[in-house]
């Protein structure tokens, strides 16, 4: 009940932030900061998410009354509704929006995903057909009045096979153009990560920040090959590389491995918060090793925050105060 509550008052507080976000065209760049964007899409809209994580985890309780049952249905179906008001292809973009459903079938649906080649087909699945398919929406080019009022436009300009002619899948070649950086231009020698690690300090404060490395990427191909556009990505083994060359790769592999070991141990525990966020990294990881890094780490931290650790602060603030458990 408290998660749904907190939910509607992130709704009601962050209205204008959410009706910005719906009526905003893919192309046309929010008038809100960096720093804001992370904390309401990241962190506060994931609260009805992690609401439903409560609900399934209620399920599992052997001794749930009709009349709890009821209640807990209830405030599901309203989480869900909640969760897909805040998180969906109008207003998200692909990097979430496949983690987080692919998420909620981890939860309703486990055994769609109890095996490896379960996993893997339905991961080719995704990956081949529905996220070039979703652009069409993700990056559409009208606001959800506009489509409201003229249906037909989400089916202009080739919008459905869009998606499949774009640079979408840019990264691998990218390897070659930071090694052409590196060689123009030098090592940062982890200056550059500065940009991912202390992503939470706003440029407004902090004017020299570091770009982050996608964005160095586009401007290389911009200043060298006549480019037209710097949002590019950058694979994760890449921003070794420019960091810190060879070794850069391995200190990175290294750090990716032992992080894949740690969330297996909370993809095996009894918490569903820890499993789901363990599923989380690993659906997740798909966009971390695309890149960039900055981009990456970021959005996950966020989750972790919205998923996990503000969750948790609620239910021990609310055992302080109430002496008693959610």
């Amino acid at each position: 009940m408290i998660v749904c509550v907190l939910s509607v008052l992130v709704l009601v507080y962050n209205y204008d932030f959410f009706l910005d976000e719906l009526s905003r065209p893919s192309w046309l760049k929010s008038t809100y900061s960096v720093s804001q964007l992370l904390i309401v899409k990241k962190v506060l809209f994931l609260l009805p998410l992690a609401g439903v994580i409560l609900c399934v985890d209620y399920y599992k309780n052997a001794n749930i009354t009709t009349q709890k049952l009821i209640i807990v249905t209830t405030m599901l179906l309203f989480l869900l509704g909640l969760l897909f008001l805040f998180k969906n292809p109008l207003t998200e973009k692909r990097n979430a929006l496949g983690p987080i459903y692919l998420l909620l079938l981890f939860l309703f649906v486990p055994k769609l995903l109890n095996s490896n080649v379960k996993s893997t087909l339905l991961l080719f699945v995704v990956m081949i057909i529905g996220f070039p398919l979703s652009q069409f929406l993700t990056h559409i080019d009208y606001g959800f009045d506009e489509i409201l009022s003229n249906p037909s436009l989400l089916f202009a300009k080739n919008q459905l096979s869009e998606g499949y002619m774009s640079l979408n899948y840019d990264a691998f070649i990218n390897i070659g153009v930071v090694m052409e950086h590196v060689e123009f231009d030098g090592l940062s020698y982890g200056y550059q990560l500065l940009s991912a690690l202390l992503f939470f300090v706003p440029r407004s404060l902090w004017i020299t920040k570091p770009d982050a490395s996608g964005l160095i990427v586009g401007n290389h191909v911009i200043d060298h090959y006549n480019f037209y556009f710097a949002n590019l990505s950058n694979p994760y083994i890449a921003e070794g590389y420019m960091n810190f060359g060879i070794i850069g790769i391995i200190v990175m592999a290294i750090i990716l491995a032992l992080s894949i070991v740690y969330f297996l141990t909370w993809l095996n525990s009894s918490n569903l918060f820890k499993k789901s966020i363990a599923f989380y990294f690993a659906m997740h990881l798909l966009f971390l090793l695309r890149g960039d890094f900055t981009n990456g780490f970021s959005y996950f931290i966020g989750t972790l925050i919205g998923l996990y650790i503000l969750p948790n602060f609620i239910f021990k603030f609310y055992h302080f105060i109430f002496k008693q458990k959610l």
